[in-house]
């Protein structure tokens, strides 16, 4: 499993929105510059998100882009699931997820089914147990914070 761009620049994004969680909205060039991602493609990124409601934006000279929950309130796993879509290493755990799809025909006898089940369940549990407000504590330790 690889993570995309796509999964990865949104978690900046989200990051960089929660250092300025509670001092007013960001621009999307101000993310853009920071995270050194290109304006179109985090307008991209952006949309996705806003369409998911973690992050609104406001109009005007102003604007720009606010999270709508606490930093404490927004995992890892919540970024990476509207980015990329379900945490499946194999098309059979999509199907289990995906009620209109069949499950995979060889799913009862699968001998290896369980591992690949065991190693999504510990991924979604360790991106699900770290919180934006995590990530910003974690990076402030290390370097100087804004």
């Amino acid at each position: 499993m690889k993570l995309s761009t796509r999964g990865r620049y949104g978690v900046t994004a989200m990051y960089e929105l929660a250092l300025n969680y509670g001092k007013g909205p960001l621009s999307l060039r101000t993310i853009a510059a920071k995270q050194d991602i290109s304006d179109n493609y985090l307008e991209q990124l952006i949309c996705a998100l806003r369409n998911a409601g973690l992050v609104k934006s406001t109009r005007g000279a102003q604007g720009g882009y606010v999270l709508t929950k606490d930093p404490a309130e927004i995992t890892i796993g919540d970024i990476i699931t509207i980015m990329e879509g379900p945490i499946a290493l194999v098309d059979c755990l999509l199907n289990e997820a995906d009620s209109s799809s069949q499950i995979c025909k060889k799913a009862e006898k699968c001998v290896t089914r369980s591992v690949w089940e065991r190693v999504c369940q510990s991924i979604s549990e360790v991106l699900n147990s770290i919180t934006l407000a995590d990530l910003c504590k974690n990076n402030c330790q290390k370097s100087d914070c804004r």
